[in-house]
């Protein structure tokens, strides 16, 4: 099968948790030799065991805080330590606040600049020249967000906007030396990313339902239908494809919802 990982070495960010563990899990379960980062130890062991229990390899957990330069530095030494290789790049790792032009802060910015570009920036250079070695791919975790404007989120518009370009630049950069890179651009994913963000029970509820009519499949979408649009990128199966941000996102990029 195109899409087997067999004896592939796959980095994952933010694998503690929602599509970053759903795409370890599917990943290994298609083979692929798993190194999972996150910052939250406990969780990331539970997306271990998932992995274990799905057929797959014990996974190489790191610890890592992505805001943190020398935690981001030491991701692609333990990989060669353990692995010897890097086939694929998953850069997931990211976090999502509210705020408006009128409510926003110069600090939310930067949160949301350096977790969810600084640190993709960093570790993707640093992966670069075993990517090279492998022939291998980058797939980034991007959003509609990044596609469409959409008020009330306008940091995290910003950054995953940034998270598209830098994806089809080295896109083109690589693509010489035989690596590619594409995005993911999911829509509403029933995750803990908007509690995280800010959400209360009742306004997340509400705003799930509220899917029904901003998504043209009406509803919101399952971490596995993103995984899965993961794993497709990143493997053999589109070795024709490079520079795209793909919307997962039941067609929400395509409406002007009134």
């Amino acid at each position: 099968m195109a899409t087997d990982f067999k004896d592939k070495v796959i980095i994952i960010t933010g694998a503690s948790s929602g599509i970053g563990a759903g795409a370890a899990i599917h990943m290994a379960g298609l083979g692929g030799q798993l190194v999972i980062v996150g910052r939250n130890a406990d969780n990331l062991q539970q997306t271990a065991d998932k992995i274990v229990e799905a057929g797959g390899e014990q996974p190489l957990q790191i610890q890592a805080d992505m805001t943190q330069e020398s935690d981001v530095a030491k991701i692609v030494p333990a990989t060669l330590e353990k692995f010897g290789k890097i086939n694929i790049l998953v850069n997931n790792a990211g976090i999502l606040e509210t705020g408006s032009i009128e409510t926003t802060e110069l600090s939310q910015y930067d949160r949301l600049m350096l977790t969810n570009v600084r640190s993709i920036y960093q570790l993707t250079m640093l992966a670069t020249p075993e990517l090279i070695k492998t022939k291998g791919s980058i797939v980034n975790v991007s959003s509609v967000c990044g596609l469409r404007a959409f008020p009330g989120v306008l940091a995290y518009n910003v950054s995953k906007a940034a998270v598209d370009q830098f994806t089809r630049c080295i896109a083109l950069e690589l693509a010489p030396k035989g690596v590619r890179a594409n995005s993911v651009n999911p829509g509403v994913i029933v995750t803990e990313i908007h509690k995280r963000g800010g959400m209360d029970e009742e306004t997340y509820n509400k705003f799930l339902q509220h899917c029904k009519s901003t998504h043209a499949l009406g509803r919101p979408g399952d971490v596995l239908e993103v995984a899965s649009a993961i794993a497709y990128l990143a493997s053999e199966a589109a070795s024709f494809t490079t520079g795209v941000n793909l919307p997962v996102d039941g067609g929400r990029h395509a409406m002007c919802p009134r």
